[in-house]
């Protein structure tokens, strides 16, 4: 985290390790070997979140990566050196967020620049990276295609006579021996 923001407390605290503990060093290690392989960039692949971080923080590798899968949202001027200064970073960090958004990559799988540069959410860092490799095919799981499928109207109009199972059944209900609080006695 930033070493000027307090430490959190209560549930802050509560909430900051549940996302915590949700991080794959794993997941990271694959998703650091794609983005060697997909940037041509030396670094190490450890899936610690302080190796993770180390190599992503200043967003030079994630502009180097959104350059390499075709965005023209980073340029090479942003890349002619590594920068320093943390509005730069977090400039060349937003460039890379849009770059992924127009590479394909949903809003739910994209990160907030804050959850890498105050390592506020890492692992949503690594899911982002992980669906962008989905998105281009070269990375974790294939994605689903669509398999849009053609109904005659005869078709459709036998299916309007099924009853659904929501409607309800009334095969086997019955109320038949059930008693409810103790029997009325009458004497006289």
């Amino acid at each position: 985290m930033s070493a000027n923001r307090a430490t959190k407390s209560g549930l802050a605290r509560e909430a900051q390790d549940k996302i915590n503990s949700k991080y794959s060093e794993e997941l990271a290690c694959k998703v650091l070997q794609w983005v060697q392989q997909n940037t041509g960039e030396s670094f190490s692949t450890d899936g610690s979140k302080e190796n993770f971080y180390e190599v992503l923080n200043d967003g030079y590798i994630l502009g180097r990566l959104a350059m390499n899968l075709g965005s023209k949202k980073v340029a090479d001027k942003d890349l002619s050196k590594r920068q320093t200064m943390s509005f730069k970073k977090m400039d060349l960090i937003g460039k890379f967020i849009e770059a992924a958004k127009g590479l394909g990559v949903a809003d739910c799988d994209r990160f907030q620049t804050v959850d890498l540069t105050d390592q506020a959410n890492l692992n949503q860092v690594v899911v982002c990276l992980d669906a962008l490799g989905r998105k281009m095919g070269t990375f974790g799981v294939k994605e689903a295609t669509k398999n849009e499928r053609q109904f005659t109207k005869e078709q459709l109009d036998a299916g309007k006579n099924v009853i659904s199972l929501q409607y309800g059944s009334n095969q086997g209900a019955s109320q038949a021996g059930q008693n409810f609080g103790c029997q009325r006695h009458i004497i006289d």
